[in-house]
């Protein structure tokens, strides 16, 4: 499955690697390292919760604000965003569609971790 160009720029930011770069994959055994034993000592949908702050900052005129919590539960992961009250009509915005594309990016990224994730924006 191709990536769309110019949109791995996100994560590779996040994560502080080049695109490309600790990605190995074995052409013979179409092994990557996402097919790898998760990593015990790694958070819980890592990934999701930085590209998530990483948005949500990006939107917001408070950048100090912003908190994100993963909290663990069942078969989902819930990532909570606080921000500041001035804020919240930024990261909502019309109609709901500036929290909506957060949350399907957010939900991508999380595909990284092998984790399904809910994103609730919290004042």
């Amino acid at each position: 499955m191709g990536r769309v160009q110019g949109r791995s720029d996100v994560l590779s930011e996040v994560e502080g690697t080049v695109e490309g770069e600790g990605e190995v994959e074995d052409a013979a055994e179409g092994d990557t390292e996402e097919s790898a034993a998760p990593d015990p000592n790694r958070a819980p949908a890592a990934t999701a919760r930085d590209v998530c702050e990483y948005l949500v900052k990006a939107v917001v005129e408070e950048p100090d604000g912003v908190e994100v919590e993963v909290n663990q539960g069942g078969r989902t992961t819930a990532i909570e965003v606080h921000v500041a009250p001035g804020d919240m009509g930024r990261v909502i915005g019309k109609r709901g569609r500036v929290a909506q594309s957060i949350r399907t990016i957010v939900r991508a990224a999380a595909v990284r971790d092998g984790a399904t994730v809910d994103v609730e924006f919290i004042e």
